[in-house]
């Protein structure tokens, strides 16, 4: 993935909680996308730009999701 690292440190999840992303998703983490260290969703990264819209997640991930882990590693709530 090649997002600025200048950038990284600024951008945030577009959820409630507006929390830091890091590189990849839980299933892959070398995946061109940015996850959320709370809600657990991912976002597209695309020509090196994030695409931090709650309505382009990556299908699968994010609260509610089958395997109910977020991109952290963490148990997602079921609310």
């Amino acid at each position: 993935m090649n997002v600025d690292p200048a950038l990284m440190e600024i951008l945030a999840c577009p959820c409630p909680a507006h929390a830091t992303l890091h590189p990849g998703t839980a299933a892959d983490p070398e995946a061109d996308a940015l996850t959320c260290a709370v809600c657990g969703r991912s976002f597209p990264v695309m020509d090196g730009i994030p695409v931090l819209l709650l309505d382009e997640v990556l299908p699968g991930t994010g609260p509610g999701t089958t395997d109910g882990v977020d991109g952290g590693g963490s148990r997602l709530d079921s609310g």
